[in-house]
């Protein structure tokens, strides 16, 4: 999650809440029950087919361009002289539970038609037929089978150039699989993958979306763990630490993941260097690679390794990143969607607000900075609003499930109340000033998509400048972020008008498309949103909303969202509940 930044301007914030209509649309589709095929009493309903339940404001019109994915991520456009086509990223493997592990599926991580294991698909612009699939994990070629892969763009938009993408083999679900992010291209006929950066930081957070601007690639390097502390949560502690991008002083605070281990920030499970100074870069494989942080590196030459430098950082996962167009209140900055720290792990917290961020360099070409593991929003992490409740992921709980709320025994949520609360610094100081976000979203409500619309999409609410930006919504790893009858932020797409180029910096943010339970989809089988994880415009001026589905969850927000099966979790995948969702003007 993220905060707030430099203006000289006064900075005025408003919230308001979109006029809208529920689309009437016949009901004729029922929900079909779909399961996890290696754990099959963790199912989903499954009922996309005209987005009947989706609200939206009046004078837009939303439909199902494609329905049935596996985990769909990004999305890019080709033009072409007859229209247009379209590229789809389904992920694979990307959150950690047994009943997702692609090695145990068909024949193997190779299987051609193993749901965790990502590739491109390539629909026509009806969406209606698949022209080729792309990129499927071979003994050869492809993407890492043990995923996720999370992004693709060309370089020159949908006028095409090379097709990027990024891909890991992910530590959530194995440990110590470190380093094994990468930029790679594709070529978007055959589906031969080439590396093009390799070595990058992978944890909680591998590599994940990217923009391109000038001479540059831009991609957003989520931090390695949850609160910059390696915890029992990464890997049983065998991930890598975070990786700064200036020098930095440790606080002298270690953090207790029981069993005698502690660990200082920045450092390897287990170890501890109090009040120490770390270097840039210290653990990097590549100088200029750190982690909670937007990197980039040149486009057109020989070694784009060597050109790696940090743009912008101190984010937890500044995961959803797009340039403002340079007539625009912005200025052609880089807008950054942050998701903010959960509550488990040595260091948990609750309640840590996601950001919206402006990320830009400094007059001096150094990365500004923005707070995190120290800050969250407009606050430090200490304040009591982010102490946390005890829950099941915090590395000092044992489990109780007859203990509600925190599920933990009573005597280990005394020693987390005791241990974790206050929350501690991980800095002795900040390396630099901190530029604070733009605004803040609701915890746990997850931003994982931003784009600026086309002149075609202004019409209603929608004013000439404004952005979406999807939220894919919590893992239930604390409580709802609402309480009833307030609805939860969360599974839904939101709309920023912006101020006027030349005027006070002024934003405005509403609800723009949401289901009319304001719940994920799967759980009651309404015609709906589950977990938006992207939002681009098409060349036709339609914005196409990439929905990953089903996942079972810790249940903490909505118990019947938990996954089922004693050690089945905690985050179960649903293959099959993947749609791409397309929202018009009408």
């Amino acid at each position: 999650m993220s905060c707030f930044t430099r203006f000289a301007n006064p900075l005025r914030l408003s919230f308001t809440f979109a006029v809208a209509l529920v689309l009437t649309v016949p009901a004729f589709a029922i929900a079909a029950e779909l399961a996890n095929p290696l754990c099959p009493e963790n199912t989903a309903l499954f009922n996309a087919s005209t987005g009947r339940d989706i609200i939206l404001p009046a004078g837009f019109k939303v439909s199902v361009f494609r329905a049935g994915l596996n985990f769909p991520t990004g999305i890019a456009f080709l033009s072409h002289g007859n229209g247009f086509d379209v590229f789809v990223l389904e992920s694979g493997h990307g959150l950690p539970s047994k009943c997702n592990e692609q090695g145990s599926f068909g024949t193997g991580q190779f299987d051609p038609k193993n749901p965790f294991t990502p590739d491109i698909l390539v629909f026509d612009q009806s969406g209606t037929t698949l022209l080729r699939t792309l990129a499927k994990p071979t003994a050869n070629d492809g993407f890492q089978p043990a995923g996720p892969a999370v992004d693709i763009g060309f370089e020159g938009g949908v006028l095409g150039g090379r097709l990027f993408a990024t891909d890991s083999n992910q530590a959530t679900h194995a440990a110590g699989q470190n380093n094994s992010s990468r930029i790679v291209t594709v070529d978007p006929m055959t589906g031969h993958v080439t590396p093009f950066i390799t070595g990058l930081p992978t944890g909680d957070h591998p590599t994940e979306q990217l923009a391109f601007k000038g001479e540059f690639i831009y991609w957003s390097q989520g931090s390695t763990t949850n609160s910059g502390v390696v915890g029992r949560d990464n890997g049983g502690g065998a991930n890598q630490p975070d990786i700064p991008c200036q020098d930095i002083v440790l606080s002298d605070n270690v953090f207790d993941s029981g069993g005698g281990k502690f660990t200082s920030g920045y450092t390897a499970f287990g170890q501890t260097r109090p009040g120490e100074k770390v270097k840039a870069f210290e653990g990097a494989l590549h100088h200029g690679v750190c982690d909670g942080a937007i990197l980039r590196a040149q486009l057109g030459v020989d070694d784009p390794t060597a050109t790696i430098e940090p743009f912008s950082w101190g984010y937890r996962n500044g995961y959803a990143i797009r340039f403002a167009p340079e007539l625009h209140a912005l200025k052609g900055g880089l807008l950054v969607g942050e998701d903010g720290a959960d509550e488990r792990g040595a260091r948990p917290s609750n309640n840590a607000p996601d950001n919206l961020q402006l990320a830009q360099l400094n007059p001096d070409g150094s990365p500004d900075y923005h707070g995190w593991p120290d800050r969250y929003g407009f606050l430090p992490s200490s304040q009591a609003v982010f102490n946390p409740v005890g829950g099941p992921g915090d590395d000092l709980c044992v489990p109780d499930a007859k203990n509600p709320p925190s599920l933990c025994t009573a005597a280990s949520l005394a020693t987390i109340l005791k241990e974790d609360v206050p929350i501690q610094d991980v800095l002795k100081f900040p390396p630099q000033q901190i530029t604070s976000p733009l605004a803040i979203e609701a915890a746990d409500s997850s931003f994982t998509g931003i784009d600026f619309v086309p002149p075609a999409f202004v019409r209603g609410p929608v004013r000439s400048g404004a952005a979406l930006y999807s939220l894919e919504g919590d893992f239930g790893f604390s409580k709802a972020n609402a309480t009833e009858p307030a609805p939860e932020v969360g599974h839904e797409v939101k709309l920023i008008n912006f101020s006027q180029p030349g005027a006070p910096l002024e934003l405005k943010i509403l609800r723009f498309a949401f289901n009319k339970t304001t719940e994920q989809a799967f759980v009651s089988g309404i015609d709906g949103f589950n977990r938006p994880t992207n939002v681009k415009f098409g060349p036709d001026g339609c914005a196409y909303v990439v929905d990953y589905g089903a996942v079972r969850d810790f249940g903490q927000s909505d118990p019947d969202a938990k996954f089922k099966g004693d050690g089945n979790g905690p985050l179960v995948q649903i293959p099959g509940t993947g749609v791409i969702w397309k929202i018009c003007s009408d």
